[in-house]
């Protein structure tokens, strides 16, 4: 999501300038976070202007898949979620601004999309539970390098180098 500076001293000159735009993100499904899936997400803003500072709020809506911290199922996870990002103008940028989180305009080009990644990341929850009763029947039993043994399938699924093993521990106790 971009703006140009032109725009934002039109229309934030004298009052705030408000704009709506769904914005996709997918790219947060690729990365190595808990988002299994993400649909685009409704950016609503309002963009001010104090000398050379650019203040735009930021009012992101959508919802994100998570899996259930106790069974992997798919849980539905709705965020809403308000930030402020803070831009300047001004030439002279340092490391106190860059600790304060402001961020430098380079050309005539805001571009928001890092900042509305950053914000989804920072909200997505240390664990989500799934409400469906029915979860644990819908949980993966398997996945890639993985399984889940029971004590019934543990019993019937003995390693054959155990077997062998076992098979010598028998012949020492009959003698």
């Amino acid at each position: 999501m971009k703006l140009t500076l032109g725009k934002i001293k039109r229309n934030a000159f004298e009052q705030p300038y408000i704009f709506e735009k769904k914005v996709d993100v997918s790219e947060l499904e690729k990365m190595n976070n808990d988002i299994r899936k993400i649909n685009p997400v409704d950016v609503k803003a309002m963009c001010t202007m104090q000398g050379e500072e650019i203040i735009i709020t930021l009012n992101l809506k959508g919802e994100m898949i998570l899996p259930c911290a106790r069974t992997l199922v798919d849980v539905v996870y709705p965020f809403n979620i308000t930030a402020d990002e803070i831009y300047t103008l001004s030439p002279y940028y340092s490391e106190e601004d860059e600790e304060d989180e402001i961020h430098p305009v380079d050309g005539e080009v805001i571009d928001l999309t890092p900042q509305i990644k950053e914000n989804i990341l920072l909200d997505i929850p240390f664990r989500v539970f799934s409400d469906d009763e029915n979860a644990q029947k819908n949980a993966p039993t398997k996945g890639e390098g993985w399984e889940i043994i029971s004590e019934e399938t543990d019993d019937q699924s003995i390693d054959p180098r155990m077997k062998k093993l076992e098979k010598l521990l028998k012949d020492k106790k009959e003698k």
